[in-house]
């Protein structure tokens, strides 16, 4: 079986008589064993092909062109009308809580109909205006319903999830950045080229300078637009593989509803999570010598490497391990050669982003002080089982892991079965890696593996349909009775997802409340309550300017970083370790403010500035009193404390006034003192 193979495939049709709801799978036979070629895994297994719904390549492409804009245009005018509207607050109204319920009610019950009615009738049985807008509704409802469950109750603020908050800050500081200036630029370091995946900024900030909105503003709806492009994605890339649309459509809506619910806050890792399990498929049908399949594989892992490294090295290890497998069915290397072409072209595709960084540090660029593996929350000191969880995807995960045992002999679902192995040993590893100082991030895996067994459980419910009680007991079930169980099924799906899909606002009331009251980059909060000192960030904006600096190319030395944040001034230390670029020498940098927090004279500090290895700060901003001839000027450093948890430790430094006398011009803005050098 090579990509034109389906899960659940059969060689030869069933001998059963077949019932009403399988009249889509009873005109595929003629289709099934098409493709002769031998399985490096093992013979093509006995069962049954979902429905014939497959897509050729022409088609499979066309579908993810339209599937990708279509769910971009759902989320982008969602979100343009949203922002029009006055929606009350979402902590203190149960108004946008209401709408997106009945919203995500309205769009589950159409998509269940119509792909229930697309399932119990074959193809020649359908209207062609059914099969027109079961096709629309299926390839958006993804996107439909991240603006349902995502879009609407962020209707009524300008900031994303978690607001400006926790790692949002970087995030959002990260597309400043790219909005501000085209080019692979650290967030914060100036001259420095980008270390974090600069991708789905970059896009990001491509998308915010066509619209004309400042890149903290942007975040919303790229975050919208990214989620439900992605979700949108994932009906055509499964319908090519499973052969089926119910199943497709299943697949998209169960993996947007749980990154949603668990992973949305950080939408460039989330969209590279959700193609994993696909992933695993491809790359089995890549290795054996399906070229549509290698390009699908080559494009993913190059795309992921730009956005997100650690499910690309996830990803690329469960490439290689199925090539081992591969290898070792075959009893070949000819699987190697294969994955020496996916990697070489999966490279020169994260070069477009990772290469100026790369080439710095062949070079020889000094770099120390970053700790971006330095982090070991609970859930990365356990395992994760979601497949025990008392809920409906605990369930889904539960059925998905019978029927990976029940299947592991069926080539497709043995990669998946791979796929998931390879996820819980780098879980294992990472745990096992904190007695070397580090972690493997491994709690980062806990949604793709949740992820995994409900794709697996998507293709249990569909197989124990199409192999249940009418094909135990054929004589003794009815076609009456095969329509009802279907019914029956279609109901209890329907509302165990409305039920779920409706929760998803409530799991994100935390997050959903930040984006109401943090202050955002026009120094106001959503839900109109009194802004934070981030009121003043205007100000001191536009002090910097009126002194002649250019944010692009001016440093500033300061621990408010939601200022920067909203206005792309380069910074001269990060944030944190965690997630600063090891060219800009974060540890270092550290030690630096602390010895210039010693000095007394204003010569000395200019001196030891000029002399530092990095470009200076031109202007420094500091809380303080500038009225005050005993206030100090305070300013925050960042600590990594690993293993303790919480990891980060700030703690302040003190300057003396007087050292900033002669060569620094003073402005007291609210808390703020904005030191110039002059």
């Amino acid at each position: 079986m090579c990509d034109t193979g389906r899960m659940a495939e059969s060689t030869t049709p069933p001998t059963t008589a077949a019932t009403p709801a399988d009249d889509a799978a009873a005109d595929a036979p003629a289709r099934v064993g098409r493709d002769r070629r031998p399985d490096p895994f093992a013979t093509d297994p006995v069962g049954e092909i979902f429905a014939d719904d497959q897509l050729s390549l022409k088609h499979t492409a066309v579908g993810m062109v339209a599937a990708a804009g279509g769910g971009a245009i759902v989320a982008f005018v969602a979100w343009f009308l949203l922002r029009g509207m006055s929606l009350p607050a979402f902590g203190g109204s149960l108004v946008t809580r209401a709408v997106s319920s009945a919203v995500t009610v309205v769009l589950l019950l159409t998509v269940t109909v119509l792909l229930h009615q697309w399932a119990t009738r074959g193809a020649g049985r359908r209207p062609r205006w059914a099969e027109l807008l079961t096709y629309v509704v299926a390839y958006l409802s993804p996107a439909a319903l991240v603006v349902s469950t995502l879009a609407i109750p962020l209707g009524s603020t300008r900031l994303y999830l978690d607001g400006i908050s926790i790692d949002q800050e970087f995030r959002t500081e990260y597309l400043t950045r790219m909005t501000a200036e085209f080019g692979l630029n650290d967030m914060a370091y100036i001259d420095v080229p980008s270390y974090y995946p600069a991708g789905w900024f970059l896009l990001g900030g491509r998308f915010a300078a066509l619209l004309g909105l400042p890149g903290w503003e942007v975040f919303q709806p790229w975050a919208l637009i990214t989620l439900a492009t992605g979700g949108s994605l994932l009906v055509p890339v499964w319908q090519r593989l499973s052969g089926s649309l119910p199943v497709a459509a299943g697949i998209a809506l169960l993996t947007t509803a749980i990154v949603l619910s668990t992973t949305a806050d950080e939408p460039y890792a989330a969209v590279i999570a959700m193609g994993l399990p696909a992933l695993a498929v491809m790359a089995r049908r890549a290795l054996a010598g399906a070229w549509a399949a290698t390009i699908g594989v080559i494009v993913f892992l190059g795309i992921s490497a730009t956005f997100y490294t650690l499910h690309t090295a996830v990803g690329a290890l469960i490439v290689v391990t199925l090539t081992v497998a591969a290898c070792a069915a075959e009893r070949s290397w000819r699987p190697v050669a294969k994955l020496v072409l996916i990697g070489a072209g999966s490279m020169l595709i994260a070069a477009t982003v990772w290469g100026p960084y790369l080439w710095a540090r062949l070079t020889g660029a000094p770099s120390s002080g970053a700790t971006a593996m330095n982090y070991l929350p609970d859930n990365g000191a356990r395992v994760p089982l979601p497949m025990f969880a008392a809920s409906v995807i605990g369930l889904m995960c539960l059925l998905g892991l019978i029927w990976m045992v029940v299947r592991v002999l069926e080539p497709d679902t043995r990669a998946i079965v791979i796929g998931l192995t390879v996820m819980y040993g780098w879980a294992v590893a990472s745990m096992i890696a904190t007695l070397a100082g580090r972690t493997l991030l491994g709690f980062r895996l806990e949604t793709p593996i949740t992820l995994m067994l409900a794709t697996a459980g998507v293709f249990a419910i569909a197989d124990m349909r199409l192999n249940g009680v009418e094909k135990l007991w054929p004589d003794a079930v009815r076609p009456a009775i095969a329509r009802t169980i279907s019914a029956g099924v279609a109901v209890v799906i329907l509302l165990a997802g409305i039920g779920y899909a409706q929760s998803i606002p409530t799991r994100l009331h935390g997050p959903i409340d930040l984006a109401h009251t943090d202050t955002d980059g026009y120094g106001e909060r959503a839900d109109r309550f009194a802004p934070d000192a981030g009121v003043h960030y205007g100000d001191i904006d536009a002090a910097l300017r009126d002194a002649g600096l250019e944010p692009t190319e001016s440093v500033v030395l300061t621990d408010e970083r939601n200022f920067q944040a909203y206005f792309p001034w380069y910074s001269f230390q990060a944030l944190t370790s965690h997630y600063a670029n090891p060219l800009g020498e974060f540890d270092r940098r550290n030690a630096a403010i602390e010895e210039w927090a010693t000095m007394t004279d204003p010569d000395e500090l200019v001196s030891a500035m000029d002399a530092d290895p990095w470009r200076g700060p031109d202007a420094i901003i500091v809380r303080g009193d500038s009225t005050d001839p005993d206030s100090r000027y305070t300013i925050d450093l960042a600590d990594d404390i690993y293993p303790n948890n919480p990891n980060v430790l700030f703690r302040g430094v003190a300057f003396d006034p007087a050292v900033f006398r002669g060569h620094w011009t003073t402005t007291q803005i609210g808390p703020f003192v904005v030191l110039i050098r002059q």
